[in-house]
């Protein structure tokens, strides 16, 4: 990984290897003998943990929640939080606190509809299954059997990738890759389209993150379906769920009147932030809104094993896999240590009390920090939501409220853990951030040397054109920058969006009849040729 490019594109795959590190894998009990009994045996019965998660300690653990949003929010101004808590097929605890907006004041409530981010991943996960019950597809359909046109680079990983493969992140794609052109315009049909162009990595036995490996294989189940994915996800999960706050259009988060504003940090004050992230074009793994209500009533299904109200929702044996291990995410370090896996949609680990671990986080540096995590043996989950940009509050609420649930006390400060985490990660990306401009630089040639359209079959043309006395480079539908002069061949720009942090900025080299930017040269597809 370019550790300085790659640091905000990787940020849910940090938290999702922190989340891995904090579980641990326990042997099964012994397997009761045939001999001793005629009834059938399970044959792979659960662990005996060594945590116990009782009414009493559920009721320590809610009773602790106050203080421990109170002082996640003390510790890094987040302007408002929303929190609750199912357990034994009840929504025990819903509560909002701070404000959903600085601007107005008004306050966040159980209600406040919340941008989800990359908790759609698991939401998402949950239409597909429905879509498999109903004969549509199955986890082990390839995506491109109702994907017209889809295509890998590699022909055959291309027509035997399958919904489940794209789902558990192991297709051989390369972390977040279709990311870069959602950022500069490009729809989602484009993108998927664009795949082709990328260089893979060993098929399923690779594990990258991203949003468009889920956004394809769920656009194939849209089309397996013919209907748009969003009205899908209305139609399997959100109306016979009652999930009246949920949807995955941003225009219907617009339009609520009770929406939390993504809000970002700028020079110490928490402001709403004016370019609010649109994430329609990866809406199935990532563009979801919701509040804690509404996910309580979908985690509950979850919980029940795909069950509401004594009726099956969803098969269990659809659910299965996806809340089961499918990739290893994060090899265990050291011997002995414990490995985190990922489901279809969801991280799947064992906590230090040996309780598999079902989990997800969502992140936007725009405004948006958001985790459901639950315990499926002991009935018990929790969903924290907030409006600031990912700082790790909602992984240290979540965390420190399932440790009081299980081992009556915190064992590690989450809070501390996570915000360094993140810490460490908001850091502008460039290889030049923090460098002064040479104090004698090697003259540029005439600009107009260096105008025209470039080629590039990932990102499409790049053109740079003169503005006034000045370089402009554009590219995609939406990507334009002033080009400042470096060193001789080299310019530079400054990106700054979901990826690019304020205070990123990257090279345009200039080399012959090739431009290349390094921002966009992940993988080295960011190289450009002059159209001759």
């Amino acid at each position: 990984m370019n550790a300085v490019v790659r640091r905000r594109a990787g940020l849910s795959v940090v938290v999702v290897a922190v989340l891995a590190l904090t579980a641990c894998t326990f042997p099964a009990g012994p397997t009761p003998s045939s001999s001793a009994s005629s009834a059938p045996v399970d044959e792979n019965p659960g662990v005996d943990s060594l945590s116990h998660v009782t009414a009493e300690s559920v009721e320590k653990a809610i009773a602790d929640l106050p203080a421990s949003v109170k002082a996640a929010m003390d510790a890094t101004g987040t302007p408002g939080i929303a929190v609750g808590v199912v357990y034994d097929d009840e929504l025990r605890f819903a509560k909002g606190y701070g404000v959903r907006d600085v601007d107005s004041g008004d306050p966040v409530d159980p209600e406040t509809v919340f941008a989800i981010a990359s908790v759609s991943k698991s939401v998402g996960m949950t239409v597909v299954a429905r879509a498999i019950d109903d004969g549509v597809v199955a986890w082990d359909t390839p995506v491109a059997d109702n994907l017209a046109g889809f295509a890998l680079s590699d022909p055959y990983v291309g027509s035997h990738v399958t919904i489940g493969d794209m789902y558990a992140h192991r297709s051989g794609l390369y972390e977040h890759a279709g990311d870069e052109l959602e950022e500069i315009g490009y729809d989602r049909a484009t993108i998927i389209e664009r795949m082709r162009y990328i260089p893979l990595e060993p098929f399923r036995t690779t594990y990258h993150y991203g949003n468009f490996d889920i956004t394809t294989a769920a656009e194939s189940v849209a089309q397996a379906a013919h209907e748009d994915w969003a009205d899908l996800s209305d139609r399997l999960i959100y109306e016979p769920l009652g999930m009246d706050s949920t949807s995955s259009r941003f225009s219907d988060l617009e339009e609520r009147d009770d929406r939390a504003l993504g809000h970002v940090e700028v020079d110490g004050e928490w402001i709403v932030n004016p370019e609010q992230r649109q994430p329609d074009e990866q809406s199935p793994a990532g563009g979801v809104s919701s509040n804690v209500e509404d996910l309580a009533v979908w985690m509950r299904m979850l919980l029940n094993e795909g069950q509401v109200d004594g009726a099956e929702f969803i098969d269990p044996a659809t659910l299965l896999p996806a809340m089961s291990p499918q990739s290893v995410s994060a090899p265990a370090p050291v011997l002995g240590s414990r490995s985190g896996f990922y489901g279809y949609g969801f991280n799947v680990s064992t906590t230090a009390g040996g309780m598999v671990d079902v989990n997800h986080s969502g992140a936007f540096a725009l405004g948006t920090g958001t985790i459901v995590k639950m315990l499926p043996a002991a009935g018990l989950g929790i969903i924290v939501l907030a409006n600031a940009s990912a700082n790790g509050v909602v992984e240290g609420i979540a965390g420190r409220f399932m440790d009081i649930a299980q081992f009556g006390r915190e064992r590690r400060d989450w809070l501390d853990l996570f915000t360094g985490v993140f810490a460490k990660m908001n850091v502008p990306s460039g290889e030049l951030v923090g460098q002064k401009g040479p104090s004698a630089p090697e003259p540029a040639r005439p600009l107009a040397d260096y105008t025209g359209e470039y080629v590039n079959d990932y990102f499409g043309p790049a053109t740079v054109s003169l503005a006034g006395d000045a370089l402009e480079l554009r590219l995609g539908p939406a990507g334009r920058w002033p080009l400042e002069h470096w060193d001789g061949d080299v310019f530079v720009f400054r990106p700054q969006s979901e990826n690019a942090l304020p205070g990123s900025i990257s090279k345009a080299t200039f080399d012959g009849d090739r431009l290349v930017l390094e921002y966009f040269d992940k993988e080295h597809l960011g190289t450009f040729v002059h159209r001759g």
